[in-house]
Formats: C-alpha cells, structure tokens, sequence
C-alpha cells in the first residue's frame, strides 16, 4: 500500500470513527423514556407495566390508575397499599377540567378523651401495632374515582393485579433491605408470617407468592368498595381490631367516604400549577415557594449556585413555617389557605430574604400570618388521549404500623402519629403543637404528598410529578419544577439534580451529596448550618416537550421504572 493510500485510509477511519464518537454522544446522562402514546411512571417497573396492560386493553388514565395502585400493594409493600390513604389529581382532556381526590387515612371516631390520652402519651402505641392506624381510604378513593371517571369494568382491572398477586414477585435487593429495617414487622404475627422466612427477612431472588392479596382483590373485584367497607374485608378488619385492641369500627370503615374538590393553584412564571387542598399541606409548601421564588430572577443564575440554593432554602423554610402552624383537615379547622399561597403573602416573606445571610429560625414568626392585611410512593399516568393521573399514597412509615390484617394481606398505616399531640403546649413551637393538626376523632392528618399537574402559559399539559420522603416531598417537587421551568433542564437533569432540604424552626441544612466544596463554603459563609443527608425522595414525574411524552423515574430507588404504550 502506497504512502498516499495509507494517509487515505487513516483519514476515513478517523472520519468515521469521529462520526460515530458524534453520533453516540448525548448531551446528558440523564435521559428520559420518549413516548407518544400512554405513559406509566411508577416505583416500579413490574406495576408500571400493568398500567401499560390496562391502556391497552382501552382504558384510560383512571382505569390505570386503579391497577397501578392496587399492583404496588404486591410489588413496593412498604408503600403501596390497600390499607392507607392519599391525595389524587385527575386532569379529564375533553373537560379541561382538574379534580383533587382526597382519600386521607382518618382518626376512627370512637376515641375517648381515656383513649387519647393513652395515644399522647404512649409513643410507641401511635407508631406501631393496631392502636396506630387510621381508616384507611385507598379502596374508595381509587374505587370512587373509577366509578366517575374510568372506562373499564372493575373486575377486568384487576385481573392482571390479581394474576401477579398469585404467580408472585422476585424480591429485589431493595426489598430485602426494607423488610430488615422495619422492625414494627416483627412485633405482628401475620405480617412476619409474610415478610420473614426461618427467622430472616425473605431472601432477594426468591419468589413472594401473595394469595392473601390475590383473595383481596378478588373480594374487590367481585363486589366493589362494599367488599371492603362492609362486607367480607371489613369483617375481617373489624374482627382483628377488636382481638387486638384496636380503635376502627365497623362503623367508621361503613362511613368513610373520600372528598373530591378543586385544587389550590398558583402562577409560576406564567406558568399554571395545580396542587392537592388541605390537608396536604405539603402542596401549600410547594405553591408558597414558588410563589417566594418569584420574586428573584433566577434566571442569571445556575440550578447549583450558592445564590440559587441559598433563595430556594430561605423559600422552603418559610413555606414549612406557615405549614407547621395553620395546616390541618378543613372540615375541622378554617386553613387559611388563601392567605398562605397568595402573591402578597410571598411578596412579605421574600423582602425578609438577605440575599447573603441565613434566616434564623426565630426571626420567622407564623403569626404573621394574620398581622398582615419518608414512607410513601408516587405514580404518575398519561393515556394516549391526554387524560392524567398524578397520585401519591402512604402508610406513613415503611410498612406503616406493621399490622397485617390476617387473611387479606392488607398492611394497615400508622396515621395515628401524625397529628399534633402537643398542641397547647406553650412550651413546644414546632408543628408537633400545630393548632390547625390537633387531633380530633374523624378527623384527617395533614401530610406532606403533593402530587401536581402544571400547564404552560399556552394553558397546556407540561409536567405531572410527585415523590414520597415525608417531609422532604415539597423540597423534592420543588427542586424538579424550577430545573424544568427557571433552567430549562430535561427531565431527567431536573430528577437528578442534588438536592436540599430546610424546615422550620430547625437551623441545618440538609444536602444529598453531589454538591461542590466551593458551593458547600459559600452556603455556610451565609451562615446555613450544613448536615449531609441521604437521598431525598424519589419524583415519578412526565413531562410534555417538543419531543413527545418524557417519563423520567427517579434513580434514587431502585425499581421504578417508566412503561409506554405503542400504538
């Protein structure tokens, strides 16, 4: 080969090789699923396929919805759940028209002055076993919600719920994990029947067989919202807790009923975003920060500038102040919360922001209000036609109580610790004495979930999102929505960007790894008190873009995983 053929050669390998180098190469590591049709995001993938299977089969985003819930009762136990409750958006494309569903877990109504006490000062007994638990309001949210907006029989719903439920499931190392670090698990008979094997959690890899579940949901099937209120469920349920000295009743499992209403809204950069009422009070968190965020151009700004991340907390930490004291369940207590997400509102609170100096907490006073004129999951659902689903639902701790009802599988919540026993304390300023929380029988804690569906300036679809993590929910949110609207970040930049995490009346910062030492130095010049944290949440969001559908799950917990419909 002549000196001149080589040359030759060389030139178009190198050519083509750089070509290629260009061809493979993206401009994040990050990428989210692209779709066109229906979209499932879900904390896990094997769930996120059944809602898949529901679409195609001609049900809408609702219908999903039901399965997807009922399946992660089956795959994600520490969360999932027919046992406990949430807030639920539904978007209806041919109404342009946005529901909040709220089927929050409830305070059992035969509670004496005797029985709070007892739960007041008894730690434990709120956290844990059969004097922990709520009404749990999962079943006739999804189930009520399906009857106004599905497509779909029931019974054709769950098939596919009830077939996994019987084959099983492979226990993921996540799994595994859960059940070991849930102690509560231990201290219930049937649920350590279930979750532990010769004294061990069960061994990853191995199939989980879950008849009691697949009785359960064929129980639903058959009979509806009755099988598990009055009928062969709720037996069940009301003969453990009176075995176990438990307060739910036959009575209040026949009465509870969920609440549909409209959601609360704000603007954010001419941008439409739709949040779940009280008494998600997260979702109150999440539309004053925005609204606080406004005030600044961040533009000029990067998503992990000390200036950004110092705005963002300052903003965090005022919107949890208002939520520690004035959030609670609305038919118990007048939230003011037109007051608390109101521009003017975030206006005062933002000329109280020095842009190089952390607030104390105790210059921050929630009467000011009124002085001016980490377990839960997430799933978010789209179908072909544009109806939507943005549905977050808890059992309060991993695994909730620990009580597994004999017979059904159904793990029950420990909503009993989220209300605010030391209310009237003059002592106690945190939301631990929350005037708008304190408990009541019948009456619905506030939570953190915030589940959202935000529409462009153009009034359409853009993104739909929410994350489990307790109190960390709002800071999770928030953090994916300014990547998406302030920095014009792809979904899957939003999702993983590093996040953080500022309460009231509390002084730390918490922080996930993955920022800067120089960013870290600045933040603390300012005078914020760092604390390193693990990770924070885990969003299940899609976003509408130029490109079509993107569903991103968050990597932050393994097994989530987006599913697609192709037509």
């Amino acid at each position: 080969m002549t000196l001149r053929n080589i040359l030759f050669y060389l030139l178009v390998v190198s050519f083509n090789a750089w070509g290629q180098v260009r061809y493979i190469d993206y401009p994040s590591p990050f990428h989210p699923t692209i779709g066109t049709s229906g979209m499932v995001v879900s904390q896990n993938q094997a769930s996120s396929d059944i809602g898949i299977e529901i679409l195609n089969m001609g049900g809408n985003a609702i219908d999903a919805a039901v399965a997807v819930g009922f399946s992660l009762a089956t795959t994600l136990p520490r969360a999932g759940n027919l046992g406990g409750g949430g807030f639920m958006l539904v978007y209806l494309k041919d109404e342009n028209k946005t529901i909040a569903v709220d089927f929050r877990s409830a305070a059992p109504k035969n509670i004496s002055n005797n029985d709070f006490l007892f739960l007041k000062n008894n730690y434990d007994q709120r956290r844990y076993g059969y004097k922990a638990s709520g009404v749990p309001g999962t079943v006739a949210g999804l189930l009520q919600t399906h009857d106004r907006y599905g497509k779909l029989p029931l019974k054709k719903i769950l098939q596919p719920v009830i077939k996994q439920a019987q084959k099983g499931i492979q226990v993921s190392y996540d799994l595994n994990k859960a059940i070991g670090s849930a102690d509560q698990i231990n201290l219930d008979s049937e649920s350590e029947n279930i979750y532990y094997q010769n004294g061990d959690p069960v061994k990853e890899h191995l199939v989980m067989k879950r008849p009691d579940l697949a009785w359960t949901f064929r129980e639903i099937a058959r009979n509806g919202e009755e099988a598990f209120y009055t009928g062969s469920i709720a037996k069940k349920i009301v003969q453990a807790m009176k075995q176990n000295g438990g307060y739910i009743s036959a009575k209040d499992l026949k009465e509870y009923k969920p609440r549909f209403a409209e959601p609360i809204q704000t603007t954010y950069r001419n941008h439409k975003v739709l949040a779940h009422p009280p008494p998600a009070g997260g979702a109150a968190v999440l539309l004053e920060g925005l609204n606080i965020l406004e005030n600044f151009d961040t533009a000029k700004v990067g998503p992990n500038s000390a200036s950004f991340l110092h705005l963002f907390a300052e903003a965090l930490q005022r919107g949890h102040m208002d939520r520690s004291r004035y959030m609670g369940d609305p038919q118990f207590y007048g939230v003011p919360i037109k007051k608390i997400i109101s521009k003017e509102r975030a206006k005062s609170l933002a000329k109280s922001i020095n842009f190089q100096e952390a607030t104390p907490p105790e210059a921050l006073n929630p009467d000011s209000l009124f002085q001016e004129g980490e377990n839960t999951t997430h799933y978010s659902i789209i179908d072909k036609h544009g109806n939507v689903v943005s549905n977050t639902y808890t059992l309060g701790y991993s695994f909730g109580s620990g009580v597994t009802i004999p017979g059904t599988g159904i793990l029950l919540n420990n909503q009993m610790n989220n209300f605010a026993y030391q209310y009237g304390n003059p002592e106690v300023i945190d939301r631990s004495a929350s005037i708008g929380n304190r408990f009541e029988p019948g009456k619905r804690p506030m939570s953190t979930m915030t589940p959202i569906i935000i529409f462009n300036e153009k009034n359409e679809l853009k993104l739909i999102t929410g994350s489990p993590g307790g109190a960390l929910i709002p800071a999770a949110v928030l953090r994916v929505v300014t990547g998406v609207i302030d920095f014009d970040l792809n979904l899957g930049e939003a999702t993983m960007l590093p996040r953080l995490h500022k309460d009231w009346p509390y002084k730390n910062l918490r922080l996930e790894k993955g920022f800067s030492r120089d960013t870290l130095q600045i933040l603390e010049s300012y005078g914020h008190e760092l604390e390193e944290s693990k990770t924070m949440g885990s969003t299940q969001s899609i976003l509408i873009s130029s490109k079509g559908k993107e569903g991103f799950a968050d990597l932050r917990r393994p097994n989530a995983g987006v599913a697609i419909q192709i037509d």
